[in-house]
């Protein structure tokens, strides 16, 4: 495994744990100071780590005694130490105190990743769902390939 493929797979575990453990702290050093993000909800953009940070913090916040359980799949990726490009498609699995499942969305997310302070950081989120033709919702549930 390149080094490369090995801060991409760190950075895909460090989202993942510091999601389930609602840790704001650490989800947030994934992410460049001058990170834009395009998040799928409510707002059209967030310029700047304290501006996403508010958003994460309620997100997280949110959640009450739940968690949420995220797992990315078709992870495909290209780059180099530099700046490198990732895209997935990411499972939100809500659970339960008790771990039970309660609700599951799905979402394609495309980061691009740059050196920052000698780690590889988020320096672009951009996050989406396709649009229904007949309803204009959001579809947050994947279907399989027909």
């Amino acid at each position: 495994m390149s080094d490369i493929d090995k801060s991409i797979t760190r950075i895909l575990d460090t989202y993942t744990s510091t999601v389930y453990a609602k840790d704001v702290e650490s989800f947030m050093r994934l992410y460049d100071p001058n990170v834009r993000v395009f998040d799928a909800w409510g707002v059209w953009s967030y310029q700047g780590a304290p501006a996403w940070q508010i958003a994460v913090e309620g997100w997280f916040t949110s959640l009450g005694s739940e968690r949420v359980k995220v797992t990315f799949a078709e992870v495909q990726s290209a780059g180099g130490p530099d700046m490198a490009m990732v895209s997935a498609i990411v499972s939100y699995a809500g659970l339960s105190s008790e771990g039970e499942p309660l609700r599951e969305m799905h979402n394609r997310i495309t980061w691009v990743l740059r050196t920052s302070k000698h780690v590889l950081r988020i320096a672009h989120e951009h996050t989406s769902a396709p649009i229904g033709f007949s309803d204009m919702k959001a579809i947050l549930l994947r279907q399989a390939a027909a």
